[in-house]
């Protein structure tokens, strides 16, 4: 009888292994110091993409580097598109101008924001180019936001309520609001391609 209750013992934790991998669990309820906030269903395309965007921290930022013939820069950085659960879908950046990105954006404003649901944690055992793995890229056109505009002072607020370490950045290196004004949105977050999303229901999804 005790080797009968081992054995099925074992078979319900396999069981519950097998369907936390199936269903996508495993996921992490707590990110960047706060809690999760529900996933939205896929379906939803315009709250899940707002969900998307403010859960997550950081992206990668494609200019378009005149000093390489016109091509495309990737640069991993740090966003907010509001305060923590007030997310208003624009993401804002605190760049500097000794770097590139924002040089580039100075002389070519095209620009697009790609972010990745894997880092949430809520992909399970997907991996981040499975389709059940949400992915959004934002295009448009990257602009500095008027320094010390109310706009500009809001967003600060929000970029270091989600990341401290901004606010002790050297202000020798000149760092400035920008944001991403959208013009086009891609995202995938199940199977059966690009969810039809327009910015305007991207920005009025009543999240």
């Amino acid at each position: 009888m005790e080797l009968f209750m081992i054995r099925n013992g074992r078979f319900g934790v396999s069981l519950l292994c097998f369907v936390l991998i199936i269903f996508g669990g495993g996921g992490s309820d707590v990110v960047n110091g706060r809690p999760l906030q529900a996933r939205p269903k896929p379906s939803d395309a315009a709250p899940f993409a707002r969900w998307l965007v403010s859960e997550s921290s950081w992206g990668v930022l494609s200019t378009l580097a005149d000093d390489l013939g016109g091509a495309p820069f990737g640069n991993v950085v740090s966003f907010s598109d509001g305060m923590p659960n007030k997310g208003t879908g624009i993401p804002y950046f605190y760049l500097t101008s000794l770097d590139p990105t924002a040089q580039y954006a100075t002389r070519d404003h095209r620009s697009s924001f790609t972010i990745s649901e894997y880092p949430l944690g809520t992909c399970g055992k997907a991996d981040p180019e499975n389709p059940t793995c949400a992915k959004i890229t934002l295009t448009g056109k990257l602009n500095l936001v008027a320094p010390k505009s109310e706009e500009a002072e809001t967003a600060k607020k929000a970029l270091f309520a989600k990341h401290a370490e901004m606010e002790g950045w050297p202000k020798d290196h000149s760092f400035q609001v920008y944001k991403l004004d959208i013009h086009d949105i891609f995202m995938i977050n199940f199977y059966g391609g690009p969810k039809p999303l327009t910015v305007d229901q991207y920005l009025h999804s009543g999240m």
